[in-house]
């Protein structure tokens, strides 16, 4: 397959892009920097048509990860960029479809489990989960990120494709092993024994591992009957406490020191993000992957955390 993925310098784009490669695939990414990686890699600037285009014409399938990192403090301008670096980056592939003499069969569009509202109840699928934004509970920047979710799919949603079916990957956190990710990030708040519950612990946590968020996106590229919004996350979320009393034993750690919500709050200014990631209640279940017969390699969190512990560059 040909295959463009946009905005594809960061993690989950060097994820695909490696695992592509391997395969066999011709593998495009389109970034806003030059770098040496052992694909090709064409300059956009994500906003406007260019030379680019030339990309999506002929290609089987396009991959759009495009959007500026949320590891931030929420001030007006990080707000102003992460929403315009989404939905702008949305717009513009679209219109690279639109004008295509033979245009992809398939837009993978990135999106986020963060779009479900923060619950406790029930979990989120793609038939019964709740929108979140409505919460009488949810903090100022839980409702930012909600509304960037939905504007993000919105632009998706409106750019007019015939030829090429979109979905909608609404994707929890990816764990993998690459130096920098969540995972590598916990990693080292295990081991320096900051790995407690964070708050009540009450609050879930939805994930994914590398492997099958891999084998997930090449399930959407093969299975025709997959569409809409698809949620990409292992079937099993646990509640923060059980999730970091699991990766505490996976580490080999006997203690997590826990923080409460004000402690939390406190070292987010200081590290220059927010702690929506870590107070959260994320319950995401994959209906439409589980019910199109997908098997997860790594089902529970457990034997997910023991893998990448085992594979880290940290042990």
């Amino acid at each position: 397959m040909n295959i463009v993925i946009a905005g594809g310098s960061g993690q989950l784009g060097t994820i695909l892009a490696r695992a592509f490669q391997t395969d066999g695939h011709q593998v495009s990414v389109l970034s806003r920097k030059t770098a040496e990686l052992p694909w090709r890699v064409i300059l956009w600037d994500a906003q406007t048509l260019g030379a680019w285009t030339k990309e999506i014409d002929n290609a089987d399938v396009v991959i759009n990860l495009a959007g500026r990192s949320v590891n931030c403090r929420y001030n007006n301008q990080n707000r102003r960029e992460i929403l315009e670096s989404r939905v702008d980056s949305t717009r513009i592939i679209g219109k690279a479809i639109t004008q295509s003499v033979n245009p992809p069969r398939l837009w993978l569009q990135m999106s986020t489990a963060t779009i479900y509202a923060h619950r406790y109840d029930a979990p989120n699928d793609e038939f019964a989960g709740i929108i979140g934004g409505s919460e009488p509970d949810a903090p100022d920047t839980w409702r930012f990120s909600i509304e960037v979710a939905k504007a993000w799919e919105q632009a998706a949603d409106e750019a007019i494709t015939p030829q090429t079916k979109k979905i909608k990957m609404r994707s929890a956190m990816v764990m993998s092993p690459d130096e920098g990710g969540v995972f590598d990030t916990l990693l080292t708040l295990v081991k320096r024994g900051l790995g407690g519950r964070a708050g009540d612990g009450r609050q879930y946590v939805s994930w994914i591992h590398y492997e099958d968020f891999v084998r997930s996106v090449y399930r959407l590229i093969e299975d025709n009957k997959i569409e809409g919004s698809v949620n990409l996350a292992a079937p099993n979320p646990l509640s923060n406490s059980d999730f970091m009393s699991q990766f505490r034993d996976a580490a080999g750690i006997s203690f997590g020191l826990p923080a409460t919500k004000l402690m939390l709050e406190i070292g987010a200014v200081f590290m220059k993000t927010e702690t929506e990631l870590i107070l959260k209640s994320r319950r995401v279940i994959p209906r439409k992957l589980l019910d199109a017969g997908f098997k997860f390699k790594f089902e529970t969190w457990q034997e997910a955390a023991q893998n990448l512990c085992n594979n880290s560059h940290k042990t």
